[in-house]
């Protein structure tokens, strides 16, 4: 049954398993919503609860808005301001905006992301006013959550596993390059599809494959 998903795209491979518990999924929601956050505190000039003379508006609370993309879909918690309202960039920029994401989200899961990448992928979702050093928390906890990933205990058995290894385009040792990467999928005594390993390899042989 393996042989059905070589020569997939990585993207399609990975999307052709997804489900409710997806980390993927979880990290997406996750970075939009750290986005959100800080795009509203920009906005108002204030952090949430902070006290400051600066700030030019208050939150409102949330409310929940649905988000489809590709890797499935998720259900939001958006600020909301008392005055002059926000509309978050996932509604002004569908299309562009869940490209960027998704871009950030595989290479993360890869190779890891810099704070170079997301302050790129905040200007591209037209948040401009983020500081460096929210760029380099929301880095090190995007870094953090794929780590968590790699080294989590498996807690149920799988009956089926499916190894492929696909050729991507990734930036390792400062340069684009073709890199084989090995992906993982694990089928459960009750028929669900979990996306176990996502990792890059230098070279396709016998040593990598029992390193992932």
């Amino acid at each position: 049954m393996a042989h059905t998903y070589f020569n997939l795209p990585l993207e399609k491979m990975l999307l052709q398993f997804m489900t409710e518990d997806d980390p993927m999924l979880a990290m997406l929601k996750w970075l939009c919503e750290k986005l959100m956050e800080t795009e509203v505190n920009a906005k108002i000039n204030a952090a949430k609860s902070e006290r400051t003379d600066e700030r030019s508006g208050y939150r409102s609370g949330y409310r929940v808005r649905r988000y489809d993309t590709r890797l499935g879909t998720m259900y939001l918690f958006v600020p909301k301001l008392r005055k002059g309202g926000y509309i978050p960039f996932f509604v002004t920029e569908k299309k562009r905006s869940e490209m960027a994401l998704l871009q950030v989200i595989q290479e993360a899961y890869i190779n890891g992301v810099s704070t170079r990448k997301i302050e790129k992928l905040a200007k591209s979702l037209g948040i401009d006013s983020i500081s460096r050093g929210q760029v380099s928390q929301i880095t090190k906890e995007l870094n953090d959550q794929v780590e968590a990933f790699r080294n989590r205990p498996l807690q149920k058995e799988y009956s089926v596993l499916w190894v492929d290894a696909l050729y991507e385009k990734i930036r390792y040792d400062h340069r684009v390059q073709n890199m084989a990467v090995a992906v993982v999928i694990g089928l459960d005594k009750k028929g669900h599809r979990d996306v176990l390993a996502v990792e890059p390899m230098q070279e396709e042989s016998a040593d990598t494959y029992k390193a992932v």
